[in-house]
């Protein structure tokens, strides 16, 4: 799914109530995504989130949100994987207060999952999942977006993409948003003493 084709779904869905549930969810992931390297991203066993871990990375970059690259956590990691193909689960045991564990299982957690997040919330991290309806994992987490299989408007795939897209929205007005006075302050601020830094 590309740019075109979000921006065509979000047109369908304005109103549906899906966009604003899609904005609540992806701005409590961007508040709580701060610190760089600080966002972790774990699927199920059968099921790792690889894609969405491409396009929070992407969004990440293209609105200089660096807190929003996730690290892909892997249940199994094979050996010689890239360093950053090769985060196993001991990443989540070493979870801590200022970190996010966001959580993507479109069917039913096991439970080895479900005793992993639930340690990572003990220890301070903020939880987030995205899921099929799972009723324990949305008791961990602190924010929750259920996309049901039988819904009719979005798919699990789908919800994704609105996700990556609304969390990097607001860094992206951010960035394009420096104009009018403030702005110009900052360009005669940086020709006297360097760059400023909001």
């Amino acid at each position: 799914m590309d740019g075109e084709q979000v921006t065509m779904l979000r047109e369908v869905l304005a109103t549906t109530g899906w966009l604003e549930r899609t904005r609540e969810f992806a701005r409590a992931l961007r508040v709580s995504a701060r610190t760089p390297g600080g966002l972790m991203l774990v699927g199920t066993p059968a099921e790792e989130p690889w894609h969405l871990a491409a396009h929070l990375d992407d969004e990440s970059r293209l609105a200089a949100l660096p807190g929003l690259a996730p690290t892909l956590v892997r249940w199994a990691p094979p050996p010689g994987a890239p360093a950053h193909l090769a985060v196993g689960l001991e990443r989540l045991e070493a979870a801590r207060r200022g970190e996010t564990l966001f959580v993507v299982a479109e069917g039913e957690a096991p439970v080895p999952l479900l005793e992993r997040v639930d340690d990572a919330r003990r220890t301070g991290a903020v939880i987030l999942s995205l899921d099929g309806g799972d009723r324990e994992l949305r008791g961990l987490a602190h924010e929750a977006l259920s996309v049901p299989a039988a819904d009719p408007l979005v798919t699990f795939d789908g919800a994704q993409h609105l996700v990556s897209a609304a969390a990097a929205d607001a860094g992206s007005a951010a960035a394009r948003g420096r104009t009018g006075l403030r702005a110009r302050l900052a360009r005669v601020l940086e020709t006297i003493s360097g760059p400023v830094v909001d």
